[in-house]
């Protein structure tokens, strides 16, 4: 039902829409009739005319009169040619011609339009705000169309640069066709409510358009209310307009949280804007100019219960109340209507249905205020004062978005001072200097960067300096002195002139860019006209009769919720705390996948996941845990044992399941993952899955997709069959599942969905526990995922002909690409993708140069980057390129990125139309040779495997990962290859896990030991095929190499001992007074070489690493990473036929020297880890074999963690953990920021997961304790209290948990 509802709303929605698009337009017509070509030549102006025959009338497209078209005077950027259309017109297109016959054209120039030939807008064309690119020469036509069209009576051709051999020349056409309007002027306190019949109105939709246009940064523009708090609001503050739509019993917020949506920007410009507000229930878009949101208001219903009476331009019913401040508006409203009702043309007829407050005209008055623009630090405007005078006085307005620059300067007689006014920080600093006198500063003001008009005025007579600061009196000095102070006789406005000029002008912190209005000098307002016409004063780079203020944040390019701050000439985005980074925010922080993150040599735990990169989805933090596979942990909110009883099919029970993560994101999370799969438990006690008798489902959980499933188990979604069924040992086999067996017993159906599309299990009903004794519990265990499709996604190019073709890439504003590579070849085009004249291209230009380049209308670019090596080594490299509004970026590998800025008010958008071009381009010419791995753009992933299996020239998959990435494989592991991807051998490493990187730790108690024999018998070893059997039978060996580490306080003490069949040995063993001792005896008639290491105590409790490398009679010993020493032995060079490696006690004795036997006697009591001699792993095949291996353990030997205290450096060791152990959230884990921890940090974490497991424990106990007395209480009492499942039951639901845990039982019906 709500399906069709919501599709009625979206149908209603879209009519309104083109209804008030044809009220809007007005002109359903064609609208390009050429406007020029009729008018008067009183209808064309100009800044000058280089000669009667080059008058601005002769400006006509295609015309020879005259001298064949307009031309200046002086060719420079202060020229201009104007038409007055006689009227408002709509403009949708202009044309431009040279002068005929002539060598003087126009190559770039500006489009300004105007209502009244007063303060003029600039045109904007939608990929730049930058100007049109005009003529090549004198005839040709160059057309444009404008989208969207302008309203405007007069237009303004400004040229910006013109033929260099020539000299400014134009004849021009303006397409178009007239406009109709209604106009109400309201004069802020004026208004108007239009009171309409409640039978004609929907409650449940509002249509509003109109347009506006005022130079107050306030006013409210449409108010309706109703009884209970209900209401429409739109409201201009401080030159921005907000929108709030709050329907239900809510309550009216505070000013401060007053706004639902926010619109627009510098909206008091004077000029006219268009507002469109569409409502059907809670759905609501809401538009100024170009910009559109959509939302969904406040309130719990879909309708507002309003009165039946809207006002326009402010409050005025006295019975109103509202309770946040407003203003009325001044200024003038345009074509406006109210579902479909012309307001102002009711007004105008003065219809009762309209109420009109106050002063209102039907037509719309004209501010005579001249603005000025301030283009760049070199500009300034000087104006003359009156010399000698006894007071220096100015006042002005200003707006900028820059933090600093020159407002004023004045140069002060007499004195011989200055006074300076200029913004810095963002606030206003008045400095008075004078010689032999210490400067005096005045601040005022903050934040007056924020782009708002602000109002400043000076006054300096005799020895009283003052400064207001929009209507603030800031500060009033008395510093200057007792002399007279008079005026030095010029005004330097926003900068100063070259020193050429001879001005004493001073600009310490750059000139001012932005604009002003309203200027007075000395009590007298400036006529702006007058200094652009050359009559008054002078000035440089400025754009008089217009204010050129924009809005870089508008709309805002910083994604992901970056925040935009900007400047006069561009935007910066402060991308803090949004786990993203670049000039835009565009990049994520984070990896993709779990695969990624192992790959970059990442241990086991919390980590933020990004699945597509920098597109739309937020990050979030899940569990990686990193076995041979990295398996992404996915927890939810109902991991805990439910039981449910006294439900069936008329009162079903539901269980929902959230996760730590939106659909979306475990939807590209589960699409990215070459495998999931989730375990969900259902335990039943006379509680059927289906009815025997007509089949019907009796539970069933729902997936993703919303679509009811019956199966229980299996990768494939075969109906009503659990594990058991498929497997064939259900406990009646007359069934599929166990629990539709329906006894009067505990039994369960078990078993891991993995069919992708259904997963994750979002909820579970049960129906039947209804039954006498019958009852149901179920858990689901969190959704796990392995691998990542895209990572080693490849494919190998085998000739320079062949490529891959995609669809074209769209990243109109904001792109970025990113791939691995590997080559033998010097040079080759890895992706290009082309447009008209746009285009990108990515390629290895000569064997240590990657180049990116591209065109997005301002001309190619292009940025590389050069390495020391050469990149065609056969390795894995990664590119990422990046191209956004502000610049365009390439990193290759951990190399330094090179950036290219984007020029300042150039076209940005990106438009391409080929298609994408992978390995090769569309010449077929320099195509790539070597293989393309994990190409990814936006975040989007190509599936290069599969497009390969169908292009010749091109094979799927690229084999030769290790040569990259075999140096992952830690502490002896052997990389091994795999079709996709690699993984590591830890066979004859000491250490385990998917690098090689866990060490194998034991605790050894009083009187244990591990020994590995490398043979009982020394006539057997040549019969042997083991690993042991390397060092056996006749071989002498000559070289060994030993590793461990060991912590203990007990001295004597043996760590390692070897033993041989010719009574030779090898012993390592702490001495009495501490030292670490290495004796070799290589020779049973001679006494043992003994290394002696006394520089510490080595019993000290602190874990201590051991190296030993032996060749022949040279012996290298390191200790700790820093005592270092070279010995030279004299028993001899081979070690024959050795026997057994014991760690530990020895128990048995024969020809070894006392220490060794004192130390031996005493064992060792403490962690040992990590022990290898050469590539046997003692400790690691006693511990953990991975096949039968000839090891004795005696006595209490533990695995343990050597580096679990204090002093050690745990961050280099993998922690692995099963899943069952991971059910935080986001908010109670905190993830590894790339494995990067302090020492501090850990220690503190392992004392505060002591201290919790401790208290965990000391509950549980209790818990236990608590629940045996009450169910021997129970017990006693009653039998009619059903029993819990017994005690098979509740071992199989544990074991499935690493730690003993409390298995919580939720009572449900």
């Amino acid at each position: 039902m709500g399906s069709v509802a919501g599709a009625v709303l979206k149908t209603l929605l879209l009519l309104s829409t083109q209804n008030w698009n044809r009220v809007i337009a007005g002109n359903s017509y064609d609208c390009d009739e050429p406007l020029v070509s009729a008018l008067s030549p009183a209808s064309f102006s100009s800044s000058s005319e280089l000669s009667s025959s080059h008058g601005p009338g002769f400006a006509r497209l295609n015309r020879r009169d005259g001298a064949g078209g307009w031309s200046p005077l002086v060719s420079n950027k202060y020229q201009w040619l104007q038409i007055d259309l006689g009227e408002r017109m709509e403009i949708t297109a202009v044309a431009t011609q040279g002068g005929y016959g002539s060598s003087n054209w126009v190559t770039s120039y500006l489009l300004m339009f105007s209502d009244s030939g007063r303060n003029w807008k600039q045109y904007r064309q939608e990929d730049s705000i930058w100007g049109f690119s005009g003529n090549a020469n004198a005839d040709s036509v160059v057309y444009y169309r404008l989208q969207p069209s302008i309203k405007a009576r007069f237009l303004r051709f400004i040229p910006l640069e013109w033929n260099p051999r020539g000299r400014i020349g134009m004849r021009i056409e303006v397409f178009g066709c007239a406009y109709r309007s209604e106009v109400v002027d309201l004069d802020g306190k004026s208004s108007l409510v239009y009171r309409f019949d409640q039978n004609s109105l929907s409650p449940i939709k509002d249509v509003i358009s109109l347009k506006f246009k005022t130079m107050q940064s306030d006013g409210i523009l449409l108010h309706r209310e109703g009884q209970n708090g209900d209401h429409i609001t739109l409201d201009l503050r401080r030159g921005k307009l907000f929108l709030l739509i709050n329907s239900g019993e809510t309550k009216l917020p505070s000013a401060h949280t007053l706004i639902n949506l926010t619109l627009g920007s510098l909206l008091d410009d004077q000029h006219w804007h268009s507002v469109l507000i569409q409502r059907l229930g809670r759905q609501v878009n809401f538009t100024v100019d170009e910009h559109r949101h959509r939302f969904h208001a406040q309130g719990e219903f879909s309708y507002l219960d309003l009165d039946y009476e809207i006002s326009f331009g402010g409050i005025p019913a006295p019975g109103k109340s509202v309770s946040f401040p407003h203003k009325n508006f001044h200024g003038c409203l345009e074509n406006l209507f109210y579902n479909g009702v012309d307001i102002i043309d009711l007004a105008k007829q003065q219809k009762p249905e309209i109420i009109t407050m106050g002063n209102v005209s039907f037509s719309c008055s004209q501010s005579q205020s001249v603005p000025v623009t301030f283009l760049s630090p070199r500009s300034y405007l000087a104006l003359p004062g009156f010399s000698g005078e006894d007071e220096l006085s100015a006042t002005f307005q200003f707006r900028t978005w820059n933090k600093a620059g020159l407002l004023l300067f004045s140069e002060l007689q007499l004195v011989s001072g200055g006074l300076l006014l200029f913004l810095n920080d963002g606030k206003l600093k008045l400095n008075l200097y004078q010689p032999g006198k210490l400067p005096s500063d005045i601040t005022a003001g903050v934040g007056l960067n924020d782009g708002q008009w602000h109002s400043i005025s000076l006054s300096a007579k005799r020895n009283h300096l003052s400064v207001v600061v929009d209507g603030q009196v800031a500060s009033v000095a008395s510093s200057l002195g007792s002399e007279q102070t008079y005026s030095g006789g010029t005004y330097y406005f926003g900068g100063c002139p070259d020193n050429s000029f001879g001005s004493k002008c001073k600009n310490p912190l750059g000139g001012f860019q932005g604009c002003m209005r309203l200027i007075s000098v000395s009590n007298k307002v400036v006529d702006l006209i007058s200094v652009q016409q050359g009559s008054l004063g002078n000035f440089s780079d400025l754009q008089i009769d217009s204010c050129g203020i924009t809005d870089r944040c508008l709309p805002n390019y910083c994604e992901h919720g970056g925040e935009c701050s900007q400047s006069w000439n561009t935007f910066h985005c402060n991308c803090a705390n949004t786990g993203y980074t670049g000039a835009t925010c565009h990049n994520s922080i984070y990896e993709q996948s779990c695969e990624s993150y192992k790959h970059r040599g990442n241990t086991s735990g919390f980590y933020y996941i990004d699945t597509d990169g920098s597109g739309p989805l937020e990050p979030f933090l899940l569990y990686c845990n990193m076995t041979e596979t990295a398996w992404t942990v996915i927890q939810h909110n109902g991991s805990d044992l439910t039981r449910v009883r006294n439900t069936n099919p008329e009162n079903p029970y539901a269980g929902f399941f959230e996760y730590v993560a939106s659909m979306e994101q475990l939807q590209a999370t589960i699409n990215l993952a070459d495998h999931c799969e989730q375990e969900l438990t259902y335990y039943c006690k006379k509680s059927r899955l289906a009815d025997k008798q007509d089949g019907r489902p009796l539970s069933w959980w729902v997936g993703r997709t919303n679509e009811t499933q019956t199966y229980w188990g299996g990768s494939l979604p075969d109906p009503q069959k659990c594990t058991c069924g498929l497997e064939g040992n259900c406990i009646d086999s007359q069934y599929y599942c166990n629990c539709d067996a329906d006894r009067n017993e505990w039994t369960n159906d078990t078993g891991f969905l993995s069919y992708k599309e259904h997963l994750p299990v979002r909820k579970i009903v049960v129906t039947d526990t209804g039954r006498p004794h019958s009852e149901a519990a179920y858990k689901l265990g969190p959704l796990l995922c392995r691998g990542d499709r895209s990572f080693w996604n490849s494919a190998s190019f085998n000739t320079e002909a062949s490529y891959l073709h995609f669809p074209t890439f769209h990243g109109e504003l904001s792109a970025d690409v990113s791939f691995f590579f590997k080559t033998t070849a010097s040079s080759g085009v890895f992706l290009e993708n082309l447009g008209i004249t746009d285009f990108i291209r990515i390629e290895l230009r000569s064997p240590a140069v990657v180049t990116f380049s591209f065109d997005v209308g301002n001309g190619p670019f292009e940025i590389s980057v050069q390495s020391p090596t050469h990149f065609n080594d056969n390795q894995w490299h990664h590119v990422k390129v990046e191209r956004n509004m502000k610049e365009a970026t390439i990193q290759v590998d951990q190399l330094l990125p090179k950036t290219q800025p984007a020029p300042t008010d150039g076209h940005v958008l990106l438009q391409l139309n080929s298609q994408l071009f992978v390995g090769g381009t569309a010449t077929r010419q320099r195509g790539f040779l070597g293989c393309i791995r994990s190409l990814q753009l936006n975040g989007m992933s190509l599936d290069l495997e599969e497009r390969a299996k169908v292009t010749p020239g091109v094979e799927p998959g690229c084999r030769g990962h290790c040569s990259s990435y075999g140096k992952l494989c830690l502490n002896g592991g052997k990389c091994r290859e795999k079709l996709s991807g690699f993984s590591c051998d830890c066979t004859f490493s000491a250490y385990t896990g998917p690098f090689c990187s866990k060490e194998i730790s034991a605790y050894f108690g009083s009187g244990s030991s591990v020994i590995y024999n490398f043979q009982e018998n020394y006539s057997l070893s040549k019969n042997s095929s083991s690993h042991a059997a390397s060092f056996h039978g006749d071989m002498k060996l000559s070289r060994e190499m030993i590793k461990f580490s060991f912590r203990t306080a007990r001295a004597p003490s043996l760590l390692l001992y070897v033993s041989s069949f010719y009574k030779e040995y090898l012993s390592v063993i702490i001495a009495k007074n501490g030292s670490l001792q290495i004796r070799y005896k290589l020779n049973r008639y001679q006494e043992p070489d003994v290394v002696n290491f006394d520089f510490k105590n080595m019993a000290d409790g602190q874990l201590h690493h051991v190296e030993i490398n032996r060749e022949e009679g040279v012996l290298f010993v390191e200790i700790d990473d820093n005592a270092r020493r070279q010995v030279h032995l004299s028993s001899g060079t081979e070690l024959s036929a050795i026997k057994s490696l014991v760690l530990g006690r020895i128990s048995e004795y024969s020809d070894i020297d006392q220490e060794t036997a004192l130390a031996g006697a005493q064992g060792f009591l403490g962690c040992l880890s990590a022990v290898q001699l050469s590539h046997v792993a003692p400790l690691k095949a006693a511990l953990q074999p991975s096949h039968p291996a000839p090891v004795t353990i005696s006595g209490h030997v533990t695995e343990s963690s050597c580096v679990s205290q204090a002093g050690t450096d745990a961050t280099s060791r993998e922690r692995t953990h099963s899943f069952a152990d991971h059910s935080g959230t986001r908010d109670d884990r905190e993830p590894l920021a790339n494995a990067i921890r302090s020492d501090s940090a850990v220690i503190g974490g392992l004392i505060a997961v002591v201290i919790f497991i401790l208290l965990c424990i000391a509950a549980i106990a209790v818990r236990i304790y608590q629940q045996k007395r009450l169910y021997k209480r129970n017990e006693a009492k009653s039998t009619a209290v059903l029993p819990y499942p017994d005690s098979r039951w509740l071992q199989e639901a544990s074991s499935r948990d690493v730690f003993p845990i409390a298995i919580v039982l939720q009572n449900k019906g």
